[in-house]
């Protein structure tokens, strides 16, 4: 039996965890539509590899670097000014969508970066002989080979994403996390952060078992 005051609250914690889900679905989208290519390049254009560029590779390194090098909260309201630019506003789950996504697509990058780095030399070698091409190479060696890592490197990223999506209070973006700020410790109501708290550990630990499961599952079909 819940207890009553999380009773009270249960239209604005449903409400909180759709944010929250909002808000971490979009940063994910994010990391593998931008991230994923992104860290690939990384891949590509480092020394030995078949892009290798050593300028493109310390400019996009340096870049992500910095970005991740950045307190979430100061990144936040550094990208203030560019968050209005993009969606029109600051404030707003919407708008806290766009520091998480940046964030994740750095935070990815370097993941992905890493998983690749993991495979072999010797599948590279072989796609190179048979005459594969870059789309071919990165596509059905580089990815295949590599898919267990990059799994578990989502996985570890969204629990991430889930983490720094309880400060986005501060633009107003809502979530679990600012639910517990203002409903839990701001009025005292300490069950109240017990629930949120209890929530947030059960999100964490689904999201961990099933990309650890489908990280298994696509090792063994290796």
């Amino acid at each position: 039996m819940l207890p009553e005051s999380v009773l009270k609250y249960q239209h604005e914690i449903w409400q909180a965890i759709g944010e929250t889900f909002v808000m971490v679905g979009i940063s994910i989208a994010a990391a593998v539509l931008i991230g994923l290519p992104l860290g690939t390049l990384l891949y590509l254009c480092r020394r030995g590899q078949r892009y290798q560029n050593q300028v493109l590779t310390v400019v996009l390194g340096s870049l992500v670097n910095i970005i991740r090098s950045f307190p979430f909260l100061l990144l936040v309201v550094f990208l203030i000014p560019f968050t209005r630019m993009i969606v029109g506003t600051s404030i707003g789950t919407l708008a806290s969508t766009v520091p998480l996504s940046v964030i994740a697509v750095a935070y990815y990058a370097r993941l992905v970066e890493q998983a690749l780095l993991d495979v072999p030399k010797g599948v590279v070698e072989a796609a190179s002989s048979m005459g594969a091409s870059t789309v071919q190479l990165v596509v059905k060696f580089l990815y295949v080979e590599a898919r267990s890592g990059l799994v578990l490197g989502l996985t570890t990223a969204t629990i991430s994403f889930i983490s720094y999506s309880t400060v986005m209070g501060i633009v107003g973006g809502g979530g679990v996390g600012d639910f517990a700020i203002r409903y839990g410790y701001q009025r005292f109501e300490t069950e109240i952060m017990i629930f949120t708290i209890i929530i947030m550990i059960i999100l964490v630990q689904m999201i961990q078992l099933t990309g650890s499961g489908l990280s298994r599952w696509l090792d063994r079909r290796s």
